[in-house]
């Protein structure tokens, strides 16, 4: 009986830690870097955060600072993204953001990501059947970066939301990364600026909702809109 007990122990451990994931690895058009050679590294291995108002959730635990990690040159409108240490296992959709550090900020590592400094780039369309939506399990994800945007030093940041066990709050676990880049070329502009953490408060309908049942036709993105 003892031995049927640790058994089903085991087996049921091992889902939750192969169902978790990392995006370690930036892509700059087309090649992707070595793993956290310009990503933040987090420190709680691969487990998701669920509080969205701890300041974890603005690049992951341990990932507050930049530590050493180094920070990639890229022009406005380049092709870049992330990739993931494997697969995504879990059913949810795929958001991006840009966080402009201050001009006081001269070394991305020192900078924490604090203040509205952020706004939405990317959010991966979902499309949806008579079986309802088609949760993509991506290896990576690549997304074009705005050209009217002022040049300088910025955090990329993804999250997944995983959303299997989101009918209440908390219960969906946010897979978060943040790449650093020197952003070249840009041609201005003043898009709208949110805090992160502060962009939600957990009681958004995409973040909050059972996705077994009703069938789902639409789903509501949380935070603001993707700027253009």
């Amino acid at each position: 009986m003892k031995v049927f007990t640790a058994i089903l122990a085991i087996s049921a451990s091992i889902p939750s830690v192969l169902a978790h994931y990392r995006f370690p690895s930036l892509i700059v058009g087309g090649t992707t870097t070595g793993q956290y050679q310009y990503v933040r590294q987090n420190s709680n291995m691969n487990s998701p955060v669920e509080n969205v108002q701890s300041t974890d959730f603005t690049c992951n635990a341990g990932a507050r600072l930049g530590s050493n990690t180094g920070t990639y040159e890229v022009a406005a409108g380049s092709t870049v993204g992330f990739a993931l240490d494997q697969q995504v296992f879990h059913p949810g959709p795929y958001i991006v953001y840009l966080g402009q550090a201050p001009s006081s900020i001269t070394n991305l590592n020192s900078w924490d990501g604090s203040g509205a400094n952020w706004f939405k780039i990317h959010q991966r369309q979902i499309t949806f059947g008579s079986n309802g939506p088609n949760w993509e399990m991506l290896n990576s994800l690549t997304f074009k970066l705005p050209t009217r945007i002022p040049s300088g030093l910025y955090l990329l940041r993804i999250e997944h939301i995983a959303l299997h066990s989101a009918s209440n709050y908390p219960g969906a676990q946010f897979y978060i990364s943040c790449a650093q880049l020197k952003i070249t070329g840009g041609s201005g502009g003043s898009p709208a600026k949110v805090s992160i953490p502060g962009v939600y408060s957990g009681q958004e309908p995409g973040i909050k909702l059972n996705i077994y049942y009703p069938i789902l036709n639409s789903y509501n993105f949380p935070g603001p809109a993707v700027y253009s």
